[in-house]
């Protein structure tokens, strides 16, 4: 089955200023700093490859013009540069509406050939690092008063089983478990805070790091018999950011037929 035509934006984050790491390249989180932009937000995009981030932002400038992106390096596992990343936003753009803690990392070893430091550097990037985006953006929200939004990329590995995932898998289950208890605390200041769970949407770096076979099966198991384009993800973190979703909080929005 072939994707569906791209959607064009209907300005559902006209005036807003969103945050996204990880937002070099082609995958959900290059996406979803597109269809941001195409809604109408301002953004400011961070990454840890910082000459793929340069790219990015020039491109993204040409398009849709001066003023529109901002970015600086960012690795999720240093919360100096994390709190940089949104302060850019604040003094750019004079406030800070919505954050997408997109940046995650993956791998594959049987559990019983894993290393502690592949086991630490998973979890770190990808459950710690949404935590210190997530600390950092509610301590700014929250003095603000001015509410705000955060989505969180999470995964059906954090609902299923799969191996040679388990370091991701735990990861992302994590990255659910803060969603749910961040949002409680949270709404008591008027911030949201969701997540989506993709399983399997496909660009050039997952291509890299699998194999054909796991690919091949990883596909077959979906329901439409194709992988999710990355932009068909970046669709509900639109949703998620915008007032359409004004009384979802602490929810996992699987974009899978896979959710368990």
């Amino acid at each position: 089955m072939t994707p569906p035509p791209y959607v064009p934006g209907h300005h559902l984050l006209d005036g807003r200023t969103a945050v996204i790491t990880a937002a070099a390249g082609s995958g959900i989180g290059g996406a979803t700093a597109r269809r941001f932009l195409e809604e109408g937000a301002r953004i400011v995009i961070g990454d840890a490859h910082a000459r793929r981030l340069k790219e990015s932002a020039e491109a993204l400038t040409a398009e849709f013009g001066a003023g529109t992106v901002a970015s600086l390096p960012c690795d999720v596992t240093d919360a100096d540069q994390v709190n940089a990343l949104l302060e850019l936003a604040e003094e750019r753009h004079g406030r800070l509406d919505i954050v997408v803690n997109n940046a995650g990392l993956g791998g594959t070893a049987d559990l019983v050939e894993m290393t502690d430091a592949q086991w630490g550097k998973v979890l770190d990037v990808t459950l710690n690092g949404t935590f210190r985006c997530t600390r950092a953006a509610l301590r700014r929200m929250k003095a603000t008063g001015s509410g705000g939004v955060i989505v969180n990329n999470a995964s059906v590995v954090g609902w299923r089983a799969q191996r040679g995932q388990a370091h991701y898998a735990a990861a992302k289950a994590g990255v659910m478990a803060l969603t749910r208890c961040a949002a409680m605390e949270a709404a008591e200041y008027g911030v949201r805070v969701n997540a989506v769970s993709p399983s399997l949407a496909l660009h050039p770096h997952l291509v890299k790091v699998t194999t054909p076979e796991l690919l091949a099966e990883l596909t077959e198991r979906e329901a439409f018999g194709r992988y999710a384009e990355p932009w068909e993800v970046a669709n509900v973190i639109v949703f998620l950011a915008g007032d359409y979703a004004s009384y979802m909080t602490g929810e996992t929005v699987s974009v899978s037929s896979q959710h368990a």
